[in-house]
């Protein structure tokens, strides 16, 4: 089990909020850090560099990847055309473990991790196994009914608010990139930003 996903709420009550706009998130009661003295302890004002690195830290902790995996998305946005802010959310956006938790397909980016991983997920008809597979405009994703019906049934009775980038087919558990998408319309509680300083140090 991944450090993301077994404690998967820590750094949102260190932040006093949770990555993932979850309203049972333990920071939604206890909005401070854990253990014996966080509810009274100091809070000290963070420096150019602590603020840096806890937004970092919160798109790491959103998307549930390791600081090896953002660092090269971060590489691969910098190296593309226009704004790297802009084409890093598009490069964490784009990854088939987001693309299937944004469809509503599953609950959380760590089931839709479990989902790719126990291999329950098509791409273009073809199992694909690997949450970071890229997806592209045009692509389909569908949940395979045969090997999951349980998995299936979840998603038909699903009501999550698709993002306008994304085309789902909720009866036949498909889900269409029609396009990348905009930072504006990725909720993520991170500054991209700010992401981009901190690895252009």
């Amino acid at each position: 089990m991944s450090t993301a996903s077994r404690a998967k709420h820590k750094l949102c009550r260190r932040i006093g909020s949770c990555i993932w706009g979850d309203p049972k998130c333990p920071s939604v009661k206890r909005p401070y850090p854990s253990g014996p003295a966080g509810k009274n302890a100091r809070q000290k004002k963070l420096s150019t560099y602590g603020e840096l690195l806890i937004e970092k830290q919160k798109l790491k902790g959103h998307y549930a990847i390791s600081e090896k995996q953002l660092k090269l998305a971060y590489l691969r946005a910098k190296a593309a055309s226009g704004m790297t802010n802009e084409n890093l959310i598009r490069e964490l956006e784009m990854r088939l473990d987001a693309v299937i938790f944004r469809a509503g397909f599953a609950p959380s980016i760590f089931a839709a991790k479990q989902f790719i991983s126990h291999r329950h997920v098509l791409v273009d008809g073809k199992v694909v196994d690997r949450s970071s597979f890229k997806m592209r405009p045009g692509q389909v994703a569908c949940i395979m009914e045969e090997r999951s019906p349980s998995i299936a049934d979840t998603v038909r009775m699903g009501s999550a608010v698709v993002p306008a980038y994304l085309e789902i087919d909720r009866e036949h558990c498909k889900v269409t990139v029609i396009r990348e998408p905009e930072e504006k319309e990725v909720p993520v509680n991170a500054q991209t930003i700010s992401v981009v300083e901190y690895y252009a140090r």
